[in-house]
């Protein structure tokens, strides 16, 4: 379903496709511990979906820069009966946040669509063979280095290129797993293991990736970045600097956003897209 919507969305030029982000974690960098109870959880992913969300993104261990891992059982006793009731009650398209092939299976058991996998497939060796078994979307991220130490010195020659090379090595590696090309869905991985100039270059340049034929994520909602640009520690007021990412993003023709304010982006991309169609083509 999301793989249709994402080619008629390309062919009308629409908005991009929102992924409304929920962290059922105790520490993630943005809302650790809000939604760290399951109704809340609930609610808002309902929310999100009322607000517009084409997904839902659930992970259970945080990501962020310097985070620890957190064991299987741990991650899936979060997030699966969160995905089973949130199933139960809406038919939206729900993404689970995992590197973990036994996560991403039982939460596919349980009524999840499509895998977000902030390794790429790289940090758990069963992950590429799971997704060519359930023939489902894949989000394949790039990432130098682990949330642990990502952010201790990284470095690039040409981030664009290297990027670029990396995605071109995680197709070839899912042709010969035989995990359909038409599942994948690429994110460059803004904040894993990234300089402010690094994540600038990428946000400016997502066309640099437009030949490899996939359709682009990108989540840039309150990352640091924004923050370092606006001297702003605390995320929740990097909403304005989010916005900017957004529009960028947005008219330069990327398919997915990953946010987490769901109903301000979707206002904001009403305005902009009615201002957008009424532009004179001589």
């Amino acid at each position: 379903m999301i793989l249709e919507k994402l080619k008629k969305r390309r062919k009308r030029l629409d908005p991009p496709l929102l992924m409304g982000i929920l962290n059922f974690t105790p520490d993630s960098f943005s809302d650790g511990g809000v939604f760290f109870d399951q109704e809340k959880a609930l609610e808002h992913c309902l929310d999100m979906v009322e607000a517009g969300a084409y997904i839902i993104d659930i992970g259970g261990e945080s990501t962020r820069p310097g985070s620890e891992p957190v064991s299987l059982q741990d991650e899936a006793g979060r997030t699966i009966p969160l995905i089973r009731a949130l199933r139960k009650r809406s038919n939206v398209t729900i993404s689970i946040d995992t590197y973990k092939a036994e996560v991403a299976k039982q939460a596919l058991n349980a009524g999840a669509n499509m895998v977000n996998d902030i390794s790429g497939l790289t940090f758990d060796s069963d992950m590429g063979p799971l997704l060519a078994k359930y023939d489902c979307p894949v989000i394949v991220s790039h990432i130098q280095g682990t949330p642990r130490n990502m952010q201790k010195k990284p470095f690039y020659v040409d981030v664009l290129q290297e990027i670029k090379e990396y995605f071109l090595e995680r197709l070839e590696y899912c042709d010969r797993i035989d995990v359909n090309r038409d599942n994948v869905i690429l994110d460059t991985g803004i904040g894993f293991g990234k300089r402010l100039e690094d994540n600038l270059k990428l946000v400016a340049n997502p066309g640099f990736f437009e030949d490899l034929g996939q359709p682009l994520l990108y989540g840039t909602s309150r990352k640091s970045f924004i923050g370092q640009l606006l001297d702003e520690p605390d995320p929740r007021q990097r909403e304005t600097g989010s916005m900017a990412t957004f529009a960028w993003l947005a008219l330069a023709g990327v398919d997915i956003l990953r946010v987490h304010d769901v109903k301000k982006v979707m206002q904001f991309f009403k305005v902009l897209f009615n201002i957008k169609n009424q532009l004179y083509d001589a």
